[in-house]
C-alpha cells in the first residue's frame, strides 16, 4: 500500500498562494487550494477598472483554469472561518481541511482603523466588488447630476474625494481625471464641467512616501497638470454623510469619498500568531511561524524585517514567498534544512495616466513616458494569460491614442436599492 502523500493547504488564490500551488507542481505532494471567490484577481489594476478603462476579465481569471495543469492541486471555493494550529484543522463554511503543512496568503483588506462610520461612508479599492461599485457609483453621479437643478446639490455630486497618497489613490486620481478631462464632456454635454472637482488628500507631506521625493514632486505636478486638487498635511477630521471635514474645519460636500489610506492584513490566524503593525503576523527567515513551523505566512500578511526594513507589501514579494516556500516544503520531504527567504526587489512604480508613470528600480529613478512604457511592460509580465495581456495592450493603446475608456457601464444598483 502507498504511504499517504503530505497534504498542504493554501489559504489565498493571490499572488502568493498561486505561485506557491504552481512551484509544488512537482512535489510529492496533495495540495488543496481555498479561495472564497473562483478567480485570482490582479488588484494593481483595479483601479482601471473602476475608472472604466479594463473590463473585470482583463485583470481577473478563474482559479481553476489557472491551475488546469496543475494535476495534484485541488480547488475550494470556501471561507475559511477558522484555523485550528494545535489540530492542524482548517475550517471552512464548506468542509474542514486536515494538513502536514498550511501556506495562509489570504492577503490584506482597507483599514478603516475601527471606524464603523467611516467604513460606511467610504469606498475602498481592494476587491473587484470595490472597483465596479465606483465605477457604478462614478458614472451614475453624472447621470444625476445631468438633470440635477438644484446647484448645490450638483456640486455635491460632481466632487470626488480620494483620501491617501499612496499608489493606489495617485494611480486612481489620475485615472478619474483623465476619464473627467477628455472622455465624459462627449457624453454628458448637459454639464458644466468646470464644476467636476477631484480632490486628493494625503496626510503626510508629500505623495508617493516610499518613492524618492524627486519622483514624489513629479506624480504630484503630473496630477495637478490634470486639474487634480491635491492637498498634503492633510488628515481628514471626519468623513460625513454630506462629505468630508477638513483639518482646519472646512467642509467639502462630496457624494463620493474613496479610502486608499491604508491597509491591514486579514486576521485569520487569530491569538495563534504574533502580531505587529497592520495586524501582519511575524515570521521567521523561513516565512513560517516560530511555533508552528508547518505553518507559512506570506503576502501581505507577513511581517519580517529585511535589512532593517519591513518586508513591503507587493506582487513580487508575495511571487518570491511562495516560490520560496515551496522550496521549503520539497527540502524537509528530503530531509533538508530550511533556507531564509532572500528578497529581490525588483523596484516599485506608479501611473499617474495616460504616458505618464514613476519607477524606481534600485538606483534609477525614471519618470514620465519611459517610466509609464516600463510599468506597461511589467503589468503585462504579471497579467494572468495571453487573451488578458492581448487585450490590455490594445485596450491601452487605444486609450494612449484616442482617450478612450470603453467599459463605461453602471452595472450595479444604487445604494439602498
Amino acid at each position: 500500500m502507498n504511504a499517504r502523500r503530505p497534504r498542504v493547504v493554501i489559504v489565498g488564490a493571490g499572488f502568493a498562494g498561486l505561485a506557491c500551488a504552481r512551484a509544488l507542481r512537482r512535489v510529492p505532494v496533495d495540495v488543496t487550494l481555498v479561495e472564497r471567490t473562483n478567480y485570482h484577481l490582479f488588484q494593481p489594476l483595479l483601479y482601471q477598472v473602476a475608472s472604466g478603462l479594463l473590463d473585470p476579465s482583463q485583470i481577473a481569471a478563474p482559479v481553476r483554469s489557472v491551475l488546469r495543469r496543475t494535476h495534484n492541486c485541488d480547488v475550494l471555493m470556501a471561507e475559511v472561518t477558522s484555523v485550528d494550529l494545535q489540530e492542524r484543522r482548517v475550517h471552512t463554511a464548506a468542509r474542514d481541511l486536515d494538513y502536514d503543512f498550511l501556506v495562509v496568503a489570504a492577503g490584506s483588506a482597507t483599514d478603516y482603523f475601527g471606524d464603523a462610520s467611516l467604513r460606511a461612508r467610504a469606498i475602498g479599492l481592494k476587491d473587484l466588488d470595490d472597483a465596479l461599485a465606483l465605477r457604478s457609483r462614478l458614472l451614475r453621479n453624472f447621470e444625476r447630476a445631468a438633470v440635477c437643478t438644484d446647484a448645490a446639490q450638483r456640486k455635491r455630486l460632481l466632487t470626488f474625494v480620494v483620501v491617501g497618497g499612496g499608489p493606489t489613490g495617485v494611480e486612481f486620481a489620475g485615472a478619474v481625471a483623465e476619464l473627467i478631462n477628455h472622455v465624459l464632456p462627449k457624453d454628458y454635454r448637459e454639464v458644466d464641467f468646470a464644476e467636476v472637482r477631484v480632490m486628493l488628500c494625503e496626510a503626510g507631506d508629500r505623495l508617493l512616501p516610499t518613492f524618492a521625493p524627486r519622483l514624489s514632486r513629479s506624480a504630484q505636478r503630473n496630477l495637478e497638470r490634470k486639474k487634480v486638487d491635491v492637498r498634503l498635511g492633510t488628515a481628514l477630521r471626519e468623513v460625513t454623510t454630506d462629505g468630508v471635514v477638513m483639518p482646519d474645519g472646512e467642509s467639502v460636500p462630496a457624494d463620493m469619498v474613496v479610502w486608499t489610506a491604508g491597509v491591514r492584513a486579514v486576521p485569520l490566524l487569530g491569538e495563534g500568531a504574533p502580531q505587529v503593525r497592520h495586524g501582519r503576523v511575524e515570521v521567521t527567515p523561513s516565512l513560517h511561524l516560530a511555533s508552528h513551523p508547518e505553518v507559512f505566512v506570506l503576502g501581505d500578511m507577513a511581517a519580517l524585517d529585511v535589512e532593517g526594513q519591513p518586508l513591503p507589501m507587493l506582487a513580487p514579494v508575495a511571487i518570491q514567498g511562495g516560490e520560496h516556500t515551496a522550496r521549503v516544503i520539497a527540502a524537509r520531504l528530503r530531509g533538508r534544512e530550511d533556507a531564509p527567504f532572500r528578497y529581490r526587489d525588483k523596484g516599485t512604480m506608479a501611473t499617474v495616466g495616460r504616458g505618464a508613470a514613476v519607477a524606481q528600480i534600485g538606483p534609477l529613478h525614471i519618470n514620465g513616458l519611459i517610466g509609464w512604457l516600463i510599468w506597461l511592460f511589467i503589468h503585462l509580465l504579471y497579467l494572468v494569460g495571453f487573451r488578458s495581456r492581448l487585450i490590455a495592450l490594445w485596450t491601452w493603446g487605444w486609450n494612449y491614442f484616442f482617450y478612450d475608456r470603453p467599459v463605461r457601464l453602471i452595472t450595479l444598483p444604487p445604494p439602498g436599492g
